[in-house]
């Protein structure tokens, strides 16, 4: 994991182009606990003031930088001078920001979408709020060049989204597209390639669940005059690499709506924990090849959740307890999939709850009763979940996604016999390279893993390091960014570590409970057992196909056993382990 030095929360202040500044409220530590955070790397939450005629502020931060944004705001300009508030989205976070802004400013008229305006409403019930409510085709014309344009971007977890553009100064102002949690001086994203692990990192756990509504988003940017800058919510401005994020977004895009397999997640969140476990979920599953359908019940269509379950191959559904009870739209949800699912579809249940589960517990009843095959155990989570609980639920994800391969494998070799062709043969002889045999074990704050690896490979003398192969559905890939620090133990033959690696493991499993260890000076597992061990640090990784690619440089590392061999792995085929 990459640590920076602790420092204190601040508000960066830059001239971007003429009347349009960027504050970026900074902090260099881990902000919160949800899954897009775990990198750890600090972020920035981007608010922009554009000063024509009239004055307008778009995307104020939400509630952990309230106090520090409001006074290098308020330093900046008269808040009674404020015409216009734009929000590319609206949450309670960011309303504490809004309501201390009200209190300070009652002149201000909120610009946001129609599904925005009314979540404002709801959370400011007893306040007359000024509202100027915009569509795709509106403009707001702020003088001195700056008509503002304005395209709706709804998705499942933002359905109100709205992106603003500038022609005057032909920035894009982008909210939660093109974004990453990095915090740093670097304004723009000079040497743009450095931020490309954070970016993707960023739109696996957001964006890959509602893929065909980001290519909707990418159309319809396509439709806008030259763009000379995006101006996301977080981390870097995109100056210097803006096409070919712009091309990476649509790839990654295309990629997961073109997968085989399409689960259907369906819940409701009180306070944000089960949304949290939700988007947990998710990641596992689109690491693992599947496409998702994600649909917030509480804003969703009757009609689109019939039509997401009807069309799945699987669903997976969340919900809190609030009262003893299950909210009144999960129920709904509920009987849609009671009455019109096929029995034979794979499930799964989850959810967070205060003092109780009943909403948990009625929805594997109900399904369990119905027939419904479970594919893992239904996670409950009291209060808010760990960085352990949602590791748990993205492993618990993986086991999902893999045991509907495993049936749609069933199924299609019931249609179709294996012949003795040329891809066969190639298989087979690409299954005659071997590897030394390898115990990776990760650790990062509370969460630690472990998983078998012979894809090994020194790949430098100096300074010395080596190349690690982890498939995208392995629970250890989240572990392995860089900076990440992990222990390659090397196995030795004839040893019982092999078996125990190989077994099925439940999700949050403690992968190391009855063996051997002790910790590393880099804070990771070693296998007394093992023949060898080296201290690695994830340096760079390269995607490859359904693998990540590794290369880690050796700090540490010792022959423990020098009597012995290492093990070898030796495979029949190259098409699976």
């Amino acid at each position: 994991m990459v640590t920076t030095p602790t420092k204190t929360r601040d508000v960066q202040v830059y001239l971007l182009e003429e009347d349009t500044k960027v504050l970026r409220s900074r902090t260099w530590d881990r902000l919160k606990f949800e899954v897009e955070y775990s990198l750890a790397k600090g972020t920035t939450a981007n608010s922009f003031l554009i000063e024509g005629d009239k004055i307008a502020l778009i995307d104020p931060p939400g509630e952990s930088f309230t106090e520090n944004y409001l006074d290098t705001l308020q330093k900046r300009i008269e808040l009674n001078r404020i015409d216009y508030v734009i929000l590319g989205h609206f949450n309670a976070n960011r309303g504490v920001t809004l309501k201390a802004l009200l209190d300070l400013a009652p002149q201000i008229t909120f610009v946001c979408s129609n599904p925005a305006a009314l979540a404002l409403r709801q959370f400011f019930e007893n306040t007359e709020l000024k509202i100027t409510v915009v569509r795709g085709e509106d403009t707001l014309d702020l003088g001195k060049g700056h008509q503002l344009q304005f395209i709706t971007t709804p998705t499942p977890k933002w359905p109100d989204g709205l992106l603003t553009y500038d022609p005057k100064t032909r920035i894009l102002f982008t909210d939660k597209l093109f974004c990453a949690h990095v915090c740093g001086d670097q304004i723009f994203d000079e040497g743009w390639a450095i931020y490309s692990e954070d970016r993707r990192f960023y739109y696996d756990c957001l964006h890959a669940a509602q893929a065909g509504q980001v290519l909707s988003a990418l159309d319809k940017i396509a439709e806008l005059p030259s763009i000379k800058l995006y101006a996301p919510g977080h981390g870097p401005l995109v100056l210097y690499g803006m096409n070919e994020l712009r091309g990476l977004y649509r790839k990654w895009s295309e990629e997961q709506k073109s997968q085989r397999l399409n689960v259907a997640l369906i819940y409701a969140s009180a306070y944000g924990n089960t949304a949290t476990l939700g988007q947990a979920i998710e990641k596992g599953l689109t690491k693992a090849g599947i496409s998702v359908t994600s649909l917030n019940c509480e804003q969703a269509e009757t009609a689109d959740i019939q039509a997401a379950v009807e069309k799945c191959d699987g669903f997976i559904i969340g919900s809190p307890t609030l009262g003893g009870h299950a909210p009144i739209q999960v129920q709904t949800a509920l009987g849609i999939i009671l009455n019109s699912v096929s029995k034979n579809k794979l499930t799964g249940v989850f959810g967070s709850f205060g003092w109780s589960g009943e909403a948990i517990d009625l929805l594997e009843s109900k399904l369990k009763d119905a027939g419904y095959k479970f594919g893992f155990e239904p996670i409950r989570v009291k209060f808010t979940p760990t960085d352990v609980t949602l590791q748990a639920c993205e492993e618990a994800a993986i086991d999902f996604a893999q045991a509907l391969k495993r049936s749609q494998k069933r199924l299609a070799s019931k249609s179709s016999t294996m012949s003795a062709s040329g891809s066969d043969r190639t298989a087979q002889a690409v299954g005659r390279i071997v590897g030394s045999l390898c115990v990776v074990s990760a650790k990062r704050g509370d969460v630690t893993s472990g998983m078998l690896a012979s894809w090994v490979s020194q790949a430098t003398f100096t300074p010395p390091g080596i190349t690690v192969a982890v498939a995208k559905d392995r629970a250890l890939e989240s572990l392995t960014h860089t900076g990440d620090k992990f222990v390659l133990n090397v196995l030795a033959e004839g040893k019982q570590l092999r078996k125990h690696f190989m077994k099925r493991f439940a999700p949050g499993e403690d992968r190391f409970a009855g063996l051997n260890t002790a910790e590393a000076e880099n804070g990771c597992p070693i296998l007394t057992d093992a023949l060898a061990y080296l201290e690695c640090v994830v340096q760079n990784r390269m995607e490859c196909g359904d693998h990540w690619v590794v290369y880690a440089t050796v700090e540490n590392g010792s022959v423990m056993d020098s009597d012995r061999v290492t093990a070898v792995h030796y495979r029949k085929t190259g098409t699976h382990y």
